[in-house]
């Protein structure tokens, strides 16, 4: 097993992951080929096949042990533990962190029972969950029977995910400590009525990784920009469509003009759909990367990268 740190990408794509079902059951003409192709080629040369966007983590300090935080758990968390858990031989994860409750970020917190040991009567250790009160709100509603209450009498146990539910504020002086690493939130507007979390982290090299936004407060921004509290050395960030503007994400126009304005020394691009083709977008993104001295990539589905946290 490696002794060094790494990035895994389980997920690149945006809410309705590619393919799109509605390009295959209702074909366009011409045919999306996008979608198309992303039904066409095995997993490690395919990376237009996107499921949710989610990052796994795999931190190794200084005394070589890995520990597994998974970053978001959405409605393909079982896809990716098939395609790439098995992949990079990814035995557990450790802790969950959670940038917001929309679906295709907890919608797969059901099935962490499948990648936690197995005990009838849920006699394991729970994993540890962190998220803001307003997400605790939610997925008490979301998923009442993972969220531990005094059984009542006669109750019949049932097996299912075990976790340990921890607060933590939007506050980017509020660092909080997940299965040994230190993340800082980054809270991000995800339209203007809804807040949602980045996250900072590393100390050797600093990571944002920011998958949902539409507008980063200047506070926020300060955190992980050149020009403020120093330079990242990787930034993770939101690219919904190619071209034009959304309400509630980023689209490929705001993301450059963000990374511009952030001067990372590098950045991988997520939450795509299906107007990105992979090869194809990942040419221009290195004309631009050339033109403006600042490196950006589009990430895809089972990327590891290596990094000393």
């Amino acid at each position: 097993m490696a002794t060094e740190s790494a990035l895994i990408f389980l997920g690149t794509g945006c809410s309705s992951s590619i393919p799109y079902t509605r390009c295959l059951i209702r074909p366009p003409n011409p045919p999306c080929h996008v979608c198309t192709q992303s039904l066409t080629l095995p997993p490690l040369r395919n990376p237009n096949y996107r499921c949710n966007t989610s990052l796994l983590i795999d931190y190794c300090p200084n005394d070589a042990t890995h520990k597994y935080i998974l970053i978001d758990c959405g409605k393909t968390f079982r896809e990716t533990v098939l395609r790439w858990f098995v992949f990079h031989h990814i035995p557990r994860i450790d802790s969950i962190v959670l940038t917001h409750e929309h679906a295709d970020a907890v919608l797969g917190l059901d099935d962490v029972r499948a990648v936690q040991p197995f005990s009838p009567t849920n006699n394991i250790d729970p994993t540890p969950i962190y998220l803001t009160q307003h997400s605790m709100d939610s997925l008490e509603k979301k998923f009442p029977y993972l969220v531990p209450t005094k059984p009542k009498e006669g109750q019949e146990i049932r097996r299912v995910a075990q976790f340990c539910w921890n607060i933590i504020a939007e506050d980017c002086k509020q660092p909080f400590v997940a299965s040994s690493l230190k993340l800082i939130p980054l809270p991000v507007m995800h339209g203007e009525d809804y807040i949602c979390l980045g996250f900072l982290f590393g100390e050797k090299s600093r990571v944002a990784y920011i998958s949902d936004v539409s507008r980063i407060p200047a506070s926020t921004e300060y955190v992980i920009s050149k020009s403020g509290a120093g330079q990242l050395d990787l930034l993770i960030l939101d690219a919904l469509y190619k071209t034009g503007s959304h309400n509630v994400h980023f689209c490929l126009p705001q993301t450059l003009e963000t990374v511009k304005r952030l001067c990372p020394k590098k950045t991988l691009l997520v939450g795509m759909n299906h107007e990105f083709d992979h090869h194809k977008d990942n040419e221009f993104l290195m004309e631009w990367s050339r033109r403006e001295g600042i490196s950006v990539q589009l990430a895809h589905d089972g990327l590891r990268v290596p990094i000393n946290l």
